[in-house]
């Protein structure tokens, strides 16, 4: 038989099994590619938030990847938490040399609030991270931890979007599900403007959207998809998850990963 096509997270690990790789995998899964990953982090963490997080040596990380890469081959690849400035310099560094698209989530806080990324690896994402990446994802907090832009209706995400773009990414997809009404979202290269819409559900789980979203892009792209396609694909997939969300623990409980399957 063929094999699917292939999709490699570089992330970190979320013991409650609803972001970080476990969801990677799970969208991965769902959406028919292959997935692998690479681990940059161990975290304890369930549905109330981050109780720790040890993020694992530059050497293991790098073993992980060229483990993948080297064999197997890519794709596509997708990247969330990294935590240091060294695994996020040796990440730039593997992507660079690797010939496939990247989808970069530059993960700084998590659901609850709890930081995922040191304040001194901010300079590296901006200098080396989201210049290989062809599509970055930042949310609204991201976009105001990276670029300093601080949105706060619909008209600030265009501005948001050059903000990030002038670090170099070939896309910028500024997540506006922060923000009030319905939950919009823009797609832009700094030529072409992509308004992705959907409706707002009054559901608090929703834990692991944005690992979500940056993997099911992934996905897209490694079946072939544009970078439009690819998102518009994953934004609906994500909306699907978002709304069937479910209660998991004391605290915000995951999207759900096999809505259509349930469905």
């Amino acid at each position: 038989m063929t094999a699917p096509p292939r999709v490699l997270t570089v992330a970190g690990s979320d013991s409650g099994g609803g972001a970080g790789i476990q969801a990677d995998l799970k969208t991965m899964l769902a959406l028919g590619v292959h997935g692998m990953s690479v681990v940059t982090a161990v975290t304890a963490q369930n549905s109330l938030g981050v109780q720790g997080a040890w993020p694992l040596p530059v050497e293991t990380v790098r073993a992980q990847y060229r483990s993948v890469v080297d064999d197997i081959g890519v794709q596509a690849v997708k990247t969330g938490m990294l935590a240091s400035a060294e695994l996020v310099e040796t990440v730039a560094e593997l992507l660079a040399g690797t010939d496939a698209p990247a989808v970069v989530d530059p993960v700084g806080v998590s659901k609850h609030g709890d930081s995922l990324l040191a304040a001194s690896a901010l300079e590296s994402v901006r200098e080396r991270l989201l210049p290989v990446a062809t599509v970055a994802t930042p949310n609204l907090d991201e976009v105001a931890q990276l670029a300093g832009v601080h949105v706060e209706s619909e008209e600030d995400l265009r501005r948001a979007a050059e903000a990030v773009l002038s670090y170099g990414p070939t896309w910028v997809l500024i997540k506006g599900g922060h923000l009030t009404g319905d939950a919009v979202d823009l797609l832009t290269d700094g030529s072409e403007e992509h308004w992705l819409r959907s409706p707002r559900y009054d559901n608090r789980h929703t834990h692991g959207t944005g690992c979500t979203l940056a993997s099911a892009i992934a996905s897209g792209l490694a079946r072939g998809w544009s970078v439009p396609e690819a998102v518009t694909a994953a934004k609906e997939y994500v909306t699907g998850a978002i709304k069937a969300g479910f209660a998991l623990g004391g605290g915000i409980g995951p999207v759900d990963h096999a809505w259509r399957l349930r469905a």
